[in-house]
């Protein structure tokens, strides 16, 4: 078993080398003429600047923390906090470097009228993102596994993943704040009321937009779905460790007591979950050679290949997967299926609802001011929530009936097990975007231009689906969590005294999912009410420039934006706010759960799970329908209306208002999700009943 273990750190480590090896092919790629470097030079030293100061903070929490978890539950669950802290630290830097040297060859082959070397270059990009999102989650759990074992493993293995989530939900909020400062800004000053283009030279929030779409929607994003695809993991093995013998015997169909294989049986369902995510990996390098190696150049038709295929591949591997790995039944493979189907339904009903007959309703809405758009886009984001959640359910209503809990961890691997391609496409979205900004600036032409705003669109789309995904895959790896942290903490009880203790009509239950939604509603306050003061100070100095810079707003040569004093806002803000929320969301559950008990953190993370999802939807696709609102009047797709235009007008200020709502408060809300549940996970032992 020790020889099979090394197989999961040993496939992170190819991974990683593949990664390698992209990133040294993007770089051969040709680059731009000295302007089209220069702003991509100033974009990279202002991501890279804000990574290195949000990694200083984060290294003294993660020490902090460190010498807590050495206190509290030993030497091996510590270090391991601090490995998955700095995986996802390690992806993150990674993610950011390789958009940084994307964007600007993309531009320059857009500009050489090649769109189909453009989109390889910005796919490649995203490559590298997704590949070391995957790889450094199975290289740093299987050094876990290597070196103490399954049996004792789910302590650290829980640290690792909660180090992991730590450094999500910071990054998140950070760069989502950063990001959305300077998106708001730029916009208010420079499209509302200035009335000068979208990524003009002239605004000098431009630079730190471009910059927040690396730190926010590549590294804060790469984080995310990192700490999704650990913790399906985590919740997996645990569940698989932990569950009674007559659970394990339930799922095998054979009594475990009286043939003596409870031990590789168990392992066999602890190792389940990473041999899936080797096969997905596998898969989802396959899909991304595949359509390498086609000549086709529409950016949705190539996106939408390679997921299907990686998706394909992926579930052939895992039946054979299933069939081959003794002791566990075929029929559990359904748990998987359910949960790849359930990311790609989830995907499909983002992508109605972001680019489909909704963002026609809320175009046509702005024909008659800001307010009825504001209106439109409301109840659009709401309705948008209700599919999803139907499908969820019903995933985890099969899943849990095929196999119980373990079945409802299957399903969340089953949905993640594809990361690698899921963050390569979402990761080219922001390339994609930064490229196009690029061509503005360096005023490449219209053709150029055309390029890359083709480029942009299919970014946009697979940004709405790649945000729907991240919240329903942390859905599902949280109630994998719940399942895993019941398991824990009612440890050696029968069943009949766990379901007492987790009941409806225990009153801490309900007390404790109070607590769970307000919690949820806390965080989204402050992370709105952060990005709307940046954005306040970002707005006050760009028009400061505008007024006090002769010839700036005319566009005179020799006037010149001060774009460092925006990225110098935007990071500020960015670091100074996000502490206070990444703390409330980890010392919430670890009062409840000792203040309360067991049972009222048992609450808090049903009642943080239901909330959290309706908000984060509402507000991911809510900002999503928006934002294309804003595009479909743009591009001419509404009758009687233009760029320009008051109903234009009235769709930047939609756009604005859903800026944040998709960028800052939702994503941070698909973290609190699980980091409350991973926290809950980590304590448990010091609070079984």
């Amino acid at each position: 078993m020790a020889i099979t273990n090394a197989i999961i750190p040993v496939a992170g480590g190819v991974g990683l080398a593949l990664a390698f090896k992209v990133f040294k092919d993007i770089l051969a790629k040709q680059d731009g003429d000295e302007k089209v470097q220069e702003i991509a030079a100033q974009i990279r030293e202002g991501a890279s600047t804000f990574l290195r100061q949000e990694s200083y903070y984060l290294g003294i929490y993660s020490i902090a923390l460190f010498f807590v978890l050495l206190i509290a539950l030993g030497l091996s669950t510590a270090v391991s906090f601090l490995l998955g802290a700095g995986c996802s630290l390690t992806a993150s830097f990674i993610g950011m470097r390789a958009a940084t040297q994307s964007n600007s060859r993309t531009a320059a082959a857009a500009a050489r009228a090649n769109p189909r070397e453009a989109l390889m270059i910005a796919f490649d990009g995203g490559a590298v993102m997704g590949l070391a999102v995957a790889s450094l989650g199975l290289l740093g759990l299987g050094v876990v596994i290597l070196f103490l074992g399954f049996e004792h493993s789910v302590g650290p293995m829980v640290g690792y993943g909660v180090g992991a989530t730590s450094v999500a939900l910071f990054a998140r909020i950070g760069g989502g704040i950063y990001t959305k400062a300077a998106d708001v800004g730029a916009d208010l000053v420079g499209k509302y009321e200035a009335g000068i283009p979208e990524d003009d030279p002239r605004n000098p929030g431009v630079i730190a937009d471009n910059v927040g779409d690396n730190v926010g929607d590549v590294a804060g994003m790469g984080a995310d779905i990192f700490e999704s695809y650990v913790n399906s993991i985590v919740a997996c093995a645990t569940i698989a460790v932990t569950l009674p013998i007559a659970g394990l015997t339930s799922l095998t169909g054979v009594d475990l007591n009286v043939t003596g294989a409870e031990s590789s049986v168990r392992w066999a369902f602890a190792f389940m979950p990473f041999l899936l995510a080797i096969i997905g990996m596998a898969a989802s390098w396959y899909g991304m050679a595949a359509v390498k190696k086609q000549n086709d150049t529409d950016p949705t038709t190539v996106l939408q290949r390679a997921t299907l295929l990686a998706t394909g591949l992926f579930l052939a591997g895992a039946l054979a997967a299933f069939i081959l790995l003794p002791g566990v039944k075929i029929v559990l493979w359904t748990c998987t299926l359910f949960g790849a189907a359930c990311g790609l339904a989830i995907g499909l009903i983002a992508k109605y609802y972001t680019s489909s007959k909704p963002v026609y309703e809320i175009a046509n809405a702005s024909k008659t001011g800001p307010a009825t758009n504001l209106i439109a886009g409301l109840a659009v984001g709401f309705r948008s929530v209700v599919s999803p959640m139907w499908v969820i359910a019903f995933a985890v209503l099969i899943a849990s009936w095929v196999g119980g809990v373990y079945g409802v961890g299957l399903a969340a691997v089953g949905m993640l097990a594809t990361t690698c391609i899921v963050m390569t496409i979402d990761a080219y979205g922001p390339i994609a975007d930064n490229a196009g900004g690029i061509a503005e600036m360096a005023n490449l032409g219209a053709e150029t231009r055309a390029i890359t705003d083709k480029l942009d669109a299919a970014g946009n789309t697979t940004a709405a689906i790649g945000k729907g995904f991240a919240v329903c895959s942390a859905a599902l790896t949280a109630l994998s969590l719940f399942g895993a942290f019941a398991e824990t903490v009612t440890l050696g009880k029968s069943i009949e005294t766990s379901h007492a203790i987790f009941t409806i009509t225990n009153p801490k239950i309900m007390i404790g999912a109070l607590i769970g939604g307000s919690l949820a509603g806390l965080i989204a306050c402050l992370t709105m009410t952060a990005v709307g003061r940046a954005a306040g100070k970002m707005v006050d100095e760009i028009r400061r420039q505008f007024r006090e810079i002769p010839g700036l707003l005319e566009g005179r040569a020799d006037a010149k934006p001060d774009v460092q004093r925006c990225v110098g806002i935007s990071t500020d803000a960015a670091l100074s706010e996000m502490m206070l929320p990444g703390m409330l969301a980890i010392a919430g559950p670890v009062i409840t759960g000792f203040l309360i008990g067991a049972d009222a953190l048992g609450g808090l993370l049903l009642g943080t799970t239901l909330t959290a999802v309706v908000l984060a939807l509402f507000m991911a696709n809510a900002g999503g329908a928006w934002d294309n609102a804003k595009k479909f009047i743009e591009q001419g797709l509404i009758t009687g209306e233009k760029k320009g235009s008051d109903a234009h007008r009235a769709a930047v200020v939609g756009d604005t208002v859903g800026d944040p709502f998709k960028d800052t408060s939702g994503p941070s809300l698909n973290i609190l999700i699980k980091l409350v549940s991973m926290v809950a996970l980590l304590i448990a032992p010091l609070l079984a009943i």
